[in-house]
């Protein structure tokens, strides 16, 4: 690998502007001198003052994507440093992860070349070490299990069995469901002991199987003994549930006997809390390779989690393959320098890109099948749609002025537009081709985010809205949306949303599942409004969102602090009113991927957060541990 010659060092200082400023120092490590280049660099902490900026020149920002170039007549000689400031941000940076996450210089001859990036600095105040996210844990029933059931009534014994095997006599599909968990076992763990083997074994105990519909299709109870293990299950998924218990069970006695222990007798009674236990995806902002996709949702399925909602795209890329629109997955998704879309997140020189096959998608919705999870999902129209827009132009009003409404994120005109009949005509398409690859019976489409504004500079907008009595960018919205939930009905799905889906008028609630992510307030509201709510507020599920307030702690914070112990003791329907809580159908966790620029990041952010928001799922409010799931928690397995 080629070494980087130019480095950006960054720090961030609070005074100096009304959201503090920036100081950036570019280092050339190369052994020629620089002169007529400009530098760019991505960060989330976005410029909105070009003029505030001292020793450089600000030229142009789109998004996260910023460009400037130094004083003319510079020359950056070789082993020397260019410094320049930056006080006109939207917002002060709370995290290292607020400053620039990549950079690259563009040459006099238009060439690229990387810039290596180093973390951004606090001065001006004291940059605290983040602190431990776990307690050292204290159990006092020594089982690993993740989540915890809701009934359990066993006695520890003092060893345990080297595997576990189906009973002589079970079924194809009781033999099938113990391989199955098995595979699974060794997908997350290559390296430890099998709990289970197919084939009777001295040195084990056998599984006697026992089908029992009057549990319910998720529930499962296990009875322990020492001759055998007797494992009721409602269906299928409380099948492997069961299986999967038993599996977590002796591998935590196995791996850590000084602090667990394997059942010798008595009864484990477990069903979920909730019928809705999700886990989102966003693989528009970073892109994760199948094999990646398919390991999140193993470790899904370990968890006892059963929906995988699939955020595929946004205004940074559309990954979905269409097989009636190819340049969604060539021009949309395209990333860099001179490419169709601009560097943003991390990228850099290099171009970036990435999308799911339609043969890639149907591999990864049989494996979530095989697991019992369900994929959801989501395309998000009508804002966050730069990409679709950049890939089919014809779906913009050409009369509309350019730059007329920017989204939250710094996006301009990035909504699909109400009033062009192509959009329409587009939609359907994808519909059709999505509904054939998505067995589910939920389509997400967004409805986020729309930024108030969005279309009232488009002429066939404002005909639109004079023609239909509408007024404002919320009840075109609610026009749009009420349009496409037609569309979702007639090819027998339902609609889900974000919340902001009930802007301006919203959808028929019935067939309608919505989101509450703004704050927790919200789903209490829809639910009054008539809609099914699934509760993902980002003060406490939001798994980007930094763990700690430290300066050196990774992560967003536009919804606050989200410490493990905080999402693990959040509970959803706490406020609800005892009337409605018949509407909130469970909890999902959002891994919004801004900031995930590496395996490390991935990691640190989503665990142990995902297997806390997993109990809250599962497991009932009372029997809920906080010291309990810290000691258990180490044991998970990670991407």
């Amino acid at each position: 690998m080629q070494p980087v010659c130019y480095r950006l060092e960054s720090a961030w200082q609070p005074d100096g502007g009304p959201f503090g400023r920036f100081t950036f120092t570019l280092v050339n490590l190369s052994d020629s001198p620089l002169r007529d280049f400009r530098l760019v660099y991505t960060s989330l902490t976005r410029i909105i003052d070009g003029a505030a900026c001292e020793n450089a020149v600000f030229l142009r920002r789109n998004a996260n994507f910023h460009e400037f170039a130094p004083p003319k007549g510079f020359i950056l000689g070789a082993g020397e440093s260019w410094t320049f400031t930056v006080s006109g941000l939207h917002r002060q940076a709370k995290h290292c992860t607020d400053g620039a996450k990549s950079a690259y210089l563009t040459l006099s001859d238009e060439r690229h070349v990387p810039v290596a990036v180093s973390d951004l600095l606090l001065e001006g105040a004291t940059s605290e070490p983040p602190p431990q996210r776990l307690p050292q844990g204290k159990i006092d029933l020594p089982y690993a299990l993740q989540p915890w059931p809701a009934k359990i009534d066993v006695v520890p014994g003092d060893g345990f069995p080297v595997v576990l095997y189906p009973e002589s006599g079970s079924s194809k599909d009781e033999i099938s469901a113990a391989d199955t968990v098995l595979a699974l076992f060794h997908r997350l763990f290559p390296g430890g002991h099998a709990p289970f083997t197919l084939a009777s074994s001295p040195q084990g105990r056998p599984i006697v199987f026992a089908e029992k519909p009057e549990l319910g299709p998720e529930a499962y109870a296990l009875a322990f003994s020492e001759r055998e293990i007797r494992l009721e299950y409602g269906a299928a998924a409380g099948r492997q549930y069961g299986l999967t218990t038993l599996a977590q069970l002796l591998d935590g006695a196995r791996r850590e006997g000084g602090k667990f222990r394997f059942p010798v007798s008595g009864t484990i009674s477990d069903q979920p809390r909730y019928g809705w236990r999700g886990c989102h995806l966003d693989v528009s902002r970073q892109f994760y390779p199948t094999a990646d996709v398919m390991r999140l949702i193993d470790i899904l399925a370990w968890f006892k989690l059963n929906i995988f909602h699939w955020h595929l795209t946004d205004d940074e890329a559309w990954r979905l393959e269409i097989k009636a629109y190819p340049t969604l997955t060539t021009l949309g998704v395209l990333r860099g320098p001179d490419e169709p879309m601009l560097p943003q997140l991390g990228n850099g020189a290099e171009p970036v890109g990435g999308f799911y096959s339609q043969d890639e998608v149907r591999a990864i919705v049989a494996h979530a099948g095989a697991l019992s999870i369900e994929v959801v999902p989501e395309i998000d129209i009508p804002g966050h749609s730069t990409a679709a827009l950049v890939a089919l132009p014809e779906l913009a009003d050409g009369q509309e002025a350019p730059e007329s409404y920017h989204s939250v994120q710094g996006y301009p005109n990035n909504a699909l537009n109400p009033a062009i009949p192509l959009t329409y005509e587009f939609l359907e398409k994808v519909f059709d081709e999505m509904v054939e690859l998505f067995p589910s019976q939920y389509i997400h489409v967004g409805g986020d985010e729309v930024a108030n504004g969005s279309w009232l500079a488009s002429p066939l907008a404002r005909k639109l809205m004079e023609q239909e009595g509408i007024s404002g960018t919320f009840a075109l919205q609610s026009y749009f949306l009420k349009k496409v939930k037609q569309m979702l009905t007639a090819r027998g799905r339902k609609l889900v949303g974000w919340n902001e889906v009930a802007h301006g008028g919203g959808v028929g609630t019935e067939g309608t599942l919505l989101m509450a992510w703004e704050n927790p307030k919200v789903g209490i509201e829809l639910a009054r409004e008539g809609y099914d709510v699934v509760m993902t507020p980002g003060q406490a599920y939001y798994l980007d969102m930094a763990q700690a307030e430290a300066f050196q702690e990774p992560g967003a914070s536009w919804a606050g602090t989200a410490t493990p112990a905080h999402t693990y003791a959040y509970e959803a329907e706490g406020e609800f009113p005892e009337e409605l809580k018949h509407r909130m159908k469970g909890v999902q966790a959002c891994i919004w991927s801004e900031h995930f620029l590496s395996r490390g990041y991935f990691n640190r952010l989503v665990f142990p957060r995902l297997p806390a928001i997993a109990e809250a799922a599962w497991t009932p409010k009372a029997q809920k541990d906080w010291l309990r799931f810290a000691a258990i928690a180490p044991l998970s397995p990670i991407l």
